[in-house]
């Protein structure tokens, strides 16, 4: 396996980077989970989203993804954005690798519910109506 994965950009994500750090000949299942910044939240039009991370951040990814290729047994790759996004935008990308598609689906769902729990990165929703909030403080 080669060296994780884990990084927090502030450039546009590219999936078949976090597919390929995943991916190998002994592996019948890649499952590649993107989150794509949506035009809607708890019924009101959103605009755009702007992310920011605390200066640890990436360290706190790189343990989830530690944590969950340990536990797993299986290669995990994980890069989300910080900065403004637009509506269509890569937020995260995260890829499980396994030998079968179940354990990566399971395995993906797991790290992408850490992230989300356990890293420190924080969402403002800009709205149609020129309103904006803080999502996860």
């Amino acid at each position: 396996m080669s060296e994780l994965l884990a990084r927090i950009s502030s450039e546009p994500l590219d999936p078949v980077a976090v597919d390929a750090a995943v991916a190998g000949p002994e592996h019948g299942a890649v499952v590649l989970f993107t989150g794509v910044v949506r035009n809607h939240d708890g019924g009101q039009s959103v605009t755009a989203l702007e992310y920011q991370a605390h200066p640890d951040a990436e360290a706190f990814l790189r343990k989830c993804c530690e944590q969950v290729a340990a536990e797993s047994g299986l290669p995990v790759a994980a890069v989300h954005r910080v900065g403004h996004l637009t509506i269509g935008d890569l937020a995260l990308v995260a890829a499980v690798a396994a030998p079968h598609r179940a354990e990566a689906f399971a395995t993906c769902a797991e790290l992408v519910e850490r992230i989300k729990r356990e890293v420190p990165i924080w969402k403002r929703q800009a709205f149609t109506d020129g309103a904006s909030e803080w999502v996860g403080l």
